[in-house]
């Protein structure tokens, strides 16, 4: 399954910085680049990457990444493939807890 979203399918709003626009996105791990978690074109591949590591493409999945997001990635994890695994390993948590 491969997941693809819009700007439109997010609730927050993300700066679109177009110096980085053209910058390789997120593919998976190992990406030793800094994530940018204010910045459109980082947000929806790393949402990508771990709805289609979910195998999902649930609007609550989607909605519980911002809200992990926007509530604060721990400030020691700057690089894309930590905030992958941690936005990972914390949606594994929350949908082990809805069962």
């Amino acid at each position: 399954m491969s997941v693809t979203i819009k700007p439109s399918d997010l609730w927050y709003k993300y700066a679109r910085k177009k110096e980085t626009r053209d910058r390789p996105r997120f593919a998976g791990v190992p990406d030793d680049l800094p994530f940018d978690a204010n910045n459109l074109y980082e947000v929806i591949p790393m949402f990508e990457a771990v709805m289609n590591a979910l195998d999902t493409r649930s609007e609550h999945v989607l909605r519980e990444l911002e809200e992990i997001l926007n509530r604060g990635v721990p400030g020691f994890l700057s690089r894309r493939d930590e905030v992958y695994d941690y936005l990972l390993g914390s949606m594994k948590e929350v949908l082990r807890e809805d069962w």
